[in-house]
This record gives C-alpha cells, sequence and structure tokens, in this order.
C-alpha cells in the first residue's frame, strides 16, 4: 500500500508522463512550421523520449514498491 505522499508523487509522474507523450505526438506530426514570417521549432524528440523512459521507470519503481520499504532497528541479544 503506497503512502498518501507515494500517491500524490505517482499521479504527478502520470500526469507528466501524458503530456510527454503528447508532446511526443506533436513532434512526431510536425517538427518545425511557419507562420508568416515566424517559426516555431519544437523541442528534441530525443530529449522526450529520455524524459518518457525516466518517468516511466519512476512511475514502476513506485507502484512496485508498494510501500514495502520499511525500516527496521534490530537490538541484538545474548541469551
Amino acid at each position: 500500500m503506497l503512502t498518501k505522499m507515494q500517491e500524490a508523487r505517482l499521479e504527478r509522474y502520470r500526469k507528466r508522463l501524458s503530456m510527454y507523450y503528447e508532446a511526443e505526438e506533436a513532434v512526431l506530426l510536425n517538427q518545425e512550421y511557419s507562420i508568416g514570417t515566424r517559426s516555431l521549432k519544437r523541442a528534441d524528440l530525443s530529449t522526450i523520449r529520455a524524459a518518457i523512459r525516466e518517468l516511466e521507470g519512476q512511475i514502476e519503481l513506485l507502484e512496485n514498491s508498494g510501500g514495502k520499504n520499511k525500516a527496521f532497528r534490530l537490538i541484538p541479544r545474548d541469551i
């Protein structure tokens, strides 16, 4: 089970990943375009794809951890 902080982080990662997928699609459809004398060049596709891979990894890490990372303190005893 995820903590509230982990759930919030996971939601932020998913939202950002969705935006990166949209950016990737926009770049794939049209990398650069002009309107009159002005031109616009979209972000570099390799940068977008690197961010997608990073976010997918972070999401997978959070989903698979399931809040299992806990700290334990052991006290050695001599019986």
